[in-house]
């Protein structure tokens, strides 16, 4: 790397640090998270500069970033389903009710049901799939994805719906399947 290309990257990475860092902690869960997103945008500055010019480097940054946010939140992780249905029985929390003791039939019956829990995301389209996660998953508020995604919160509200209708389906024949 050119000490010119160099000083490039060190003058934009002084610019525009704080403000991004900002920017990315308002979509993430904690500082250590931030910081990881941070350091991959500076290695692919890093990579880009090589290549090719940026001729906007703010909004280059900044689209980079909100691209790592994303990526970072479409990571699958095995979070606990927390689903109520306001007092009514159904498929989800009767598969989930049958993973009570750590026994190894247990585990091995827990680990299959989140295959077949993932499997079912997987069958959904992606901008269904992305609203279930970010919203039952990870907690992520309605009013704070539309901000994200620019989608309103209806159509939001909307898509988690078919979302967890086509999963109360396929976990429903999933539990008739243990039950029989």
């Amino acid at each position: 790397m050119t000490q010119e290309k160099q000083s490039k990257i060190t003058a934009t990475i002084t610019s525009h640090r704080n403000g991004l860092l900002g920017f990315i902690r308002k979509y993430v869960n904690n500082d250590a998270d931030a910081e990881d997103i941070l350091q991959d945008v500076w290695y692919q500055l890093s990579a880009v500069i090589n290549t090719r010019p940026v001729e906007q480097m703010g909004a280059w940054l900044y689209r980079v970033a909100r691209n790592k946010i994303i990526d970072k939140r479409r990571k699958k992780s095995e979070v606990p389903l927390k689903y109520q249905a306001n007092g009514e029985e159904d498929a989800v929390q009767a598969v989930g009710s049958m993973v009570t003791d750590s026994n190894p039939e247990t585990a091995y019956r827990e680990r299959v049901i989140w295959q077949r829990f993932y499997a079912a995301l997987d069958e959904l389209p992606p901008a269904q799939r992305d609203v279930f996660v970010w919203h039952e998953l990870e907690c992520i508020p309605f009013a704070e994805i539309a901000e994200f995604t620019g989608e309103p919160v209806g159509k939001l509200v909307s898509r988690k719906h078919h979302a967890v209708l086509h999963l109360r389906k396929q976990l429903k024949i999933f539990y008739d399947e243990l039950i029989d």
